[in-house]
Order: C-alpha cells, then structure tokens, then sequence
C-alpha cells in the first residue's frame, strides 16, 4: 500500500513539475502578472476607483492568489532546492509584502505592491540574464565607483576652493560643489545654466569643468559600461557554453538507446534465426 501511495505522490510531483516548468505556464504567469500591472495602475486613477474599485479590487486579490498557489506548487514540487534558488526567494519576497496589510503604520506598504510586476523579471529568462549579468559586474564596478569618488572629490575641493565666493549657490560648500558637479557630469544644463554664467567672472574656468566632463562622463562612465557589457557578454556564453552541454548529455543519451535497441534488434533477430534452424 504504502509503495502505491508512493508512486502515486512521485506521479503528482512529476506532472505538476512539467506543468510548472512548461512554456504555456511560464506564458500564462507573465501575461498574468502583466495584467496585474495595469490593474494597480489603474487604480491609481480616481475615476475608475469610483465606477469600478470594487472590480479592479476583486480581480487584484484573484491575482495575488493565484501567485500564491504558483509559489505554492513550486514548493511542493521543488521542496529543498526552492530554498536554494534566489529567484524563487525574491518571488516568495514579493509575493509575502503584497499580503501584509496596508493600513495603518503599513499603509506605506500599498505602495510596495507594484514590486509584483518585478516578477517579470524572474519569469523571462532574457530578463533574468540580464539582470545576473549586471549582479556579475558588480565587483568591477567596485573600484571604478572608488575612482569616481576620488575624482568628485578632488573637483568639489577644487571647485569650492575657486568658485564659491562668486556662485555660492552652487558652489558655497563642499555638498553644493558635488551636486553641481554631478548636474555637469549627467550634462543637464551644464553650460549655458552652469559654465557660461561662470566664466563671465572667470573666463577660463571652461578648462576646470571641459577636463572634469572628459574625466567622468567620458572616461570613468564609459568604463562602467564596458564592464557591464563585458559582464553581459561572459553570462550569455556560460548560458551558451551550459545549453551546448545539456544538448551534448542528450545527444549522447540518444546514441546510447539507439544502440540499446540495434542490440535488442540484432538479438530478437538472432533467436529468430536460430529459432528457425531448429525447426
């Protein structure tokens, strides 16, 4: 009996394991979550909260329930190795903040509740590359970020030491200096609302900010983007590298049951001919 029962569970988590793993399935979650989406963003409009609040409520509580039964039936089919998967415990995160109750001291929680769209993220495999691409550079962008520091620094103290007496508004601390500087290295503005005034009591101030601009957005942020390519670039060939592996295991799983049964047919066909020499 017990035997019975056991292939029955093993049966149950093995269909449930291809159903979940399934591309209808991966499909039918993203549309979901999409669909969840826009209903939260339409109930940030007051006049559909007035005609039909009370749909868009029900249909978002229908949804979240069913993201809890997916989340469930993946723990039931994946057990232990669910605990082990970061984008099943970033699902189970998201999905345990949309519970807890937004009144109160956690109204501020209600907002949170459109972090469930982030679940796109672990439901897309192309989205779930790029985002452990970007984790995978961030050590190199470790020491490009304290490089970048150094060189805020260095042009804030500079900068302050120079200008804060003319423009105090812009570069009357240390803190000012830094904010200024970095509305000129996103390059919003930087010269005709910033770097002309300036130099019109400081004519040569343009060679300070042109070398600050060339040394930042032209260098350092360059460098953060080669390190994210370069980091992409690495994670699309190990997905490459583990997708020509598995086809390599299958293929040879293939040859070896093809042997298997030119064996079985040689022997069935062997005892047939010495079954008919017998005869």
């Amino acid at each position: 009996m017990k035997n019975v029962e056991g292939v029955t569970s093993y049966s149950t988590v093995s269909s449930l394991q291809k159903l979940i793993e399934s591309k209808r399935f991966e499909w039918t979650i993203t549309a979901l979550i999409i669909i969840n989406a826009l209903i939260m963003g339409m109930q940030t409009n007051q006049t559909l909260q007035l005609e039909i609040g009370s749909l868009l409520h029900a249909l978002d509580q229908a949804l979240l329930i069913t993201f809890t039964v997916e989340i469930a039936a993946r723990l039931f089919v994946y057990r232990k190795k669910f605990f082990t998967d970061p984008w099943s415990l970033f699902d189970s995160t998201i999905i345990f903040i949309a519970w807890l109750p937004a009144t109160g001291g956690l109204s501020v929680l209600r907002a949170l509740r459109i972090l469930r769209v982030l679940r796109l993220v672990s439901v897309v495999p192309s989205l779930r590359n790029v985002v452990t691409g970007l984790i995978s550079a961030l050590p190199g962008m470790g020491s490009i970020v304290m490089l970048l520091t150094l060189v805020f620094y260095v042009f804030a103290v500079m900068g302050t030491n120079l200008f804060s007496d003319a423009f105090p508004q812009w570069f009357g601390s240390l803190s000012k200096t830094a904010y200024t500087l970095f509305q000129i290295m996103t390059l919003e503005s930087w010269s005709m609302g910033i770097v002309r005034p300036v130099m019109e009591l400081y004519p040569y101030a343009w060679l300070f900010f042109v070398i600050f601009i060339v040394c930042t957005t032209f260098t350092v942020l360059n460098l953060f983007i080669g390190i994210i390519v370069s980091a992409m670039s690495a994670e699309g060939d190990t997905a490459a590298a583990t997708e020509r592996e598995s086809l390599k295991q299958n293929q040879q799983a293939m040859l070896e049951q093809i042997i298997l049964l030119r064996e079985e047919i040689a022997n069935q066909k062997h005892r047939e001919d010495t079954s008919s020499t017998h005869d």
